[in-house]
């Protein structure tokens, strides 16, 4: 099965064609939707705006995914993850959401991770869903998802309160638990990203001992990103794992700077692609290059996403998945982001979230990207 963008005949929220990006991609591995928001085209002012409360606007962002799953030929009982960025100032409705989604989908509750965002690209929006589906012939070939791992115990109390390398610890730990009921263990996790509070940041590098200590020994790659609070109010670190059930290869066009870090830059597991959260760097010394230039900044980091993805055997057109983290100082020039996308990557476009940050790891960065390939 080719990779192919999945069409709606009748999308009633607004021109999907005028993006750069596809509404969903479907492949052999799974089927990848974009992020969505209540967003809709109003004919009368001739703009897009969000309607309604956190209720109404999941249950508007489900009917997308309706309908986009269903002119791939699935539903929601093919779900096999879903993704829901919210508002930091909205966390508190984030039940409202919570409720929506289980009477939707009833007795399939597809694994769900849960990320607070400083703010979404619509500013009237609360919440952003993004949503993973099973191969369209039902066999599960893609990741294997877990839930937000977070540093609390069996009672949902935390664990080394202000201590950021004792509750990267317990999330391990608690990820290596549910791994073990899967029958996996650290080892064949791919992909984690780890999202750190602003107060984590001075003890952040502290955190690679941990890495090398319980990952490998192939390094799972990483996306590392700052938010400005997470689920559990005290913590300072959350994780999302996914794991395969394949061997995982590390992929590494010879960049240098990776020799030092607990992550590979890429790591292939059967037909999937998982790559590590690529900002402005230099690939051998890590330096920032173009400083306070995001377009320049997202044509090199699209430059790397591509040689990862030759590097691995594969070509743009493999590319299935991208989130755009990007920072409020960065908003002004982010529609220019979408034109070295349109440049820079092939049809059928992936499928895309972007996504505001509290910061990044390193002052400079404007963007991160997080991708995914399917490969041949």
């Amino acid at each position: 099965m080719t990779i192919a963008p999945i069409h709606v005949e009748r999308f009633h929220w607004y021109d999907y064609k005028r993006y750069s990006f596809s509404l969903g991609l479907k492949s052999s591995a799974g089927t990848y939707l974009s992020g969505h928001t209540a967003s809709e085209y109003e004919a009368a002012t001739k703009r897009m705006i969000v309607r309604g409360g956190m209720t109404e606007q999941v249950r508007t962002i489900y009917a997308k995914v309706a309908a986009i799953l269903e002119s791939g030929g699935l539903g929601y009982g093919d779900v096999a993850r879903i993704v829901e960025y919210v508002r930091a100032e909205d966390i508190e409705r984030y039940a409202e959401a919570a409720a929506v989604r289980r009477e939707l989908f009833g007795r399939h509750q597809p694994v769900v991770n849960t990320v607070v965002v400083k703010n979404l690209l619509r500013p009237d929006a609360f919440i952003e869903i993004e949503v993973t589906a099973a191969p369209a012939h039902g066999v599960a070939t893609g990741g294997v998802f877990l839930p937000s791992i977070q540093p609390v115990d069996d009672r949902g109390n935390i664990v080394g309160a202000g201590d950021l390398v004792v509750q990267t610890h317990a999330v391990y730990d608690n990820a290596a638990r549910m791994l073990s009921e899967l029958g996996l263990g650290l080892d064949r996790v791919v992909k984690i990203a780890c999202y750190v509070t602003p107060p984590a940041l001075s003890a952040y590098d502290k955190t690679a001992r941990v890495w090398r200590e319980r990952l490998g020994p192939v390094f799972p790659t990483a996306a590392e990103i700052v938010m400005p609070r997470l689920l559990h109010p005290q913590a300072m670190v959350q994780c999302d794992f996914i794991a395969t059930r394949e061997l995982p290869v590390a992929v590494n066009p010879g960049w240098k700077r990776y020799g030092e870090l607990a992550c590979s830059p890429a790591v292939r597991a059967g037909k999937l692609l998982y790559m590590s959260g690529q900002a402005s760097l230099d690939p051998t010394t890590g330096d920032m290059l173009h400083e306070r230039d995001i377009v320049a900044q997202a044509e090199c980091i699209y430059g790397n996403v591509l040689q990862l993805v030759r590097a691995a055997g594969g070509a743009p057109h493999h590319l299935v998945k991208t989130i755009e983290y990007v920072t409020t100082a960065s908003l002004d020039r982010y529609r220019e982001v979408g034109a070295v996308r349109s440049k820079m990557l092939q049809e059928p476009r992936p499928a895309s979230t972007g996504l505001i940050s509290e910061a990044l790891l390193r002052p400079g960065m404007l963007i991160d990207v997080d991708a995914l390939a399917v490969l041949d």
